[in-house]
């Protein structure tokens, strides 16, 4: 480059340190955009999103209770009854710190790569470039896999609902799945490539659903299904994988619960869309985990105390691929009834899908900016509507190339949850890590209000205005990396001890091979191209 105010493709200014703000055009007149100038980046989004539709599109891609639905079957077969609700409370507890941390960091830097812009903000020069690139790797494997996974879910209940309203016409084949999978992948594709403002209008109109969805579940189940005993469901542990103890078996099937309150990061990785982001990203992470936590706890404890046939729930799913759907029968005494419900949880499962695209494709295309990916010089292309169309599809293609694995076993797809919540929380972990480490050693300066000249220069650290006091941060910061820690470990437990190849837990490998793969990469040649986050 021959100038030192030159720019790469991604408009970032690679030599000035501190943007100058005399001199802004009228796109980056807002404090946003002045904010997001300060962190490195020019302003290249539409903003179109305020608080409550951000709300609503943290609740529709996180999806908690309609999560606890599907996964809870791991949990009760490792920690039953009892152990569904204790380790949802603690997971709530827990998840409710780090998305307060998470809410400090996008509070002080609000910018699209999230967890990876922060690794390289915190960290030791020496180390930072190393580990921005890792923990970036780490986010968009967990995003990608959290897409194809919510695709293949959805298909999985469609196919499910289908054959519960046609028991005896519909053979279910694999080839199906994948069509279905594709299908829905699809619709989620093309509503992201319309306007962002249609996006935002959406996800408010979302958040109603949401919740009125929970209570046209809700209501029939509790109201027509038999009911347990309060004893039954508070203090009846299950040990169904063969464990030696059942402490051991409760932590195994602690994680599978653990994902009714994932992901509620996407709106980090929308934060370059959302007006007056370095407040309403925290406030929605906090908030949305608050309420997402009451609906989820409430979804649980309801279905517990409806389910009078666990075994042959269990054992239904061989048949309609959902448990939850022989639930909702028994209780309703109903087909029809279940189907009713199951489109519900199927019109809701499409809308996460929706958001969980529409993160995924802003995070690939912030670590684009950064030349930390292949094609990056096409994959950070805007179309007028200044939406990453390039990759919203990548998105999609890598979808469809991976779920041809169901064609020939479902184990690989099958174990796509432990993958994300392993990657997802690891990347968490090194940004809760690295602030911890700041915390403790005093190096992050006191927010500083206001704009322009006032701002510090992003290489000195700073909070944002939305903090948790101290000294309650500083213990806040500590059970948030514990909780990553703990989760990290046993999500690459298989169900039950000496598993079959197909009921092992291949998360790990796959997990190992990115980041070994990752590394190597960056050793070879990563390290000569990726920039990372001009600090």
């Amino acid at each position: 480059m021959s100038s030192s105010n030159s720019k790469d493709y991604a408009g970032r200014d690679h030599f000035n340190v501190k943007v100058s703000y005399d001199h802004l055009n009228d796109r980056s007149s807002s404090l946003d955009d002045v904010q997001l100038q300060r962190l490195g980046y020019q302003p290249k989004l539409s903003r179109t999103f305020g608080f409550m539709s951000m709300l609503g599109f943290s609740c529709s891609v996180v999806l908690s209770w309609e999560s606890s639905l599907t996964n809870m079957v791991a949990t009760l077969q490792n920690g039953g009854p009892a152990g569904v609700i204790y380790s949802f409370l603690v997971s709530w507890v827990c998840m409710l710190s780090v998305y307060s941390v998470l809410g400090e960091l996008a509070s002080a830097a609000p910018t699209a790569g999230g967890q990876y812009y922060w690794v390289a903000w915190l960290a030791p020069k020496r180390y930072r470039k190393f580990l921005a690139y890792e923990t970036a790797w780490l986010t968009n494997l967990a995003w990608q896999a959290a897409f194809i996974a919510t695709t293949y879910s959805v298909a999985i209940i469609i196919q499910g609902v289908v054959k519960l309203n046609n028991p005896s016409s519909y053979n279910a084949k694999t080839w199906h799945t994948v069509l279905i999978q594709w299908a829905v992948a699809v619709v989620a594709i093309l509503i992201n490539c319309t306007t962002g403002r249609t996006l935002a209008l959406l996800e408010g109109f979302i958040l109603i659903l949401h919740l009125a969805g929970f209570f046209a579940i809700l209501v029939p189940l509790v109201y027509l299904s038999p009911h347990n005993t309060a004893s039954s469901v508070f203090t009846t542990f299950i040990n169904d994988g063969g464990w030696s103890t059942q402490t051991l078996s409760f932590f195994v099937g602690f994680p599978a619960i653990s994902t009714a309150l994932c992901s509620a990061d996407c709106a980090v990785h929308m934060s370059e869309e959302i007006q007056d982001a370095a407040r309403v990203v925290p406030r929605a992470l906090v908030y949305s985990a608050i309420m997402d936590g009451v609906l989820a706890l409430g979804m649980i404890i309801a279905t517990l105390f409806c389910i009078v046939d666990l075994d042959g729930a269990i054992a239904a799913q061989s048949e309609i691929f959902c448990a939850f759907l022989e639930i909702f029968r028994v209780g309703l005494r109903s087909s029809q009834g279940a189907v009713a419900m199951g489109c519900i949880i199927v019109v809701l499962g499409i809308s996460s899908v929706v958001g969980i695209c529409a993160s995924a494709s802003r995070l690939m295309w912030s670590l684009a900016r950064d030349r930390g990916c292949l094609g990056d010089k096409h994959l950070v292309k805007l179309n007028r509507n200044q939406l990453p169309i390039a990759t919203i599809l990548t998105t999609l293609g890598i979808c469809m190339l991976m779920s041809l694995i169901v064609l020939g076993s479902t184990v690989v797809l099958m174990n796509l949850v432990s993958l994300i919540i392993s990657a997802l929380y690891s990347s968490y972990l090194l940004a809760c890590g690295l602030l911890l480490w700041r915390r403790c050693t005093g190096g992050l300066q006191p927010y500083v209000p206001g704009g322009g000249g006032d701002m510090l220069a992003p290489s000195q650290l700073s909070w944002g205005p939305w903090r948790v006091p101290e000294p309650f941060g500083t213990a806040n910061n500590i059970v948030a990396c514990l909780y990553c820690i703990l989760l990290l470990f046993w999500s690459f437990w298989p169900g039950q001890p000496n598993p079959a190849p197909e009921a092992a837990n291949w998360s790990i490998v796959v997990y190992a091979g990115v980041v070994l793969l990752s590394v190597i990469w960056y050793i070879w040649r990563a390290k000569h191209y990726f920039q990372g986050p001009m600090i």
